[in-house]
Order: structure tokens, then sequence, then C-alpha cells
């Protein structure tokens, strides 16, 4: 039995890693810096709690169309993040 993983399915899963490492790097600026730490803390636990659950579901499957959802969701906050962060700084 093949247990590699197909492109497609790798391909999900670095498009999930991505938001959930800068989740943790948006959680440790936020605590030292104090601002935005509700934010931070809420964006990691859902992560932490949206992946697991959807993966549960996919039965592990990172191509499968719910964790799909969740990642295109996560790269949403991000990109209104990234928004907001230029909206405070121009």
């Amino acid at each position: 039995m093949n247990n590699a993983a197909s492109p497609a399915q790798a391909l999900w899963a670095l498009a999930g890693a991505i938001p959930f490492l800068l989740s943790i790097a948006l959680l440790g600026y936020a605590l030292s810096n104090r601002v935005i730490v509700v934010f931070a803390i809420g964006w990691f636990v859902l992560q932490i709690f949206g992946y697991s659950m959807t993966l549960k579901l996919a039965k592990g499957d990172p191509a499968h169309y719910l964790v799909k959802g969740q990642v295109l969701l996560h790269w949403i906050a991000l990109m209104l993040l990234g928004a907001l962060l230029l909206k405070a700084n121009g």
C-alpha cells in the first residue's frame, strides 16, 4: 500500500500550514506588544479546532472539500488582517 501524499494533498496541506504558522507568529507578536491579542488568540484557537475537526471528518485527506473550505477561510482571514495592517499604517 502506497501512503505517499498526492500532489493535491501536499498542496492543500502546505496551503493550510502557511496561515497556521503565521497565526503563531501573530500570537507571539500580539502577546509581546499587547495589541490585537483577542484576535490573535481567537484565530489560533479557531484554526486548531477547525483543522482538527475537518481533517477528522475528511478521514485525514487534506484535499477533501471540507478541508479546502477551512483553508480558504483562513486565507481570507489572513487577507483581512493584511488589509487591516495596511490601513493602520497608511
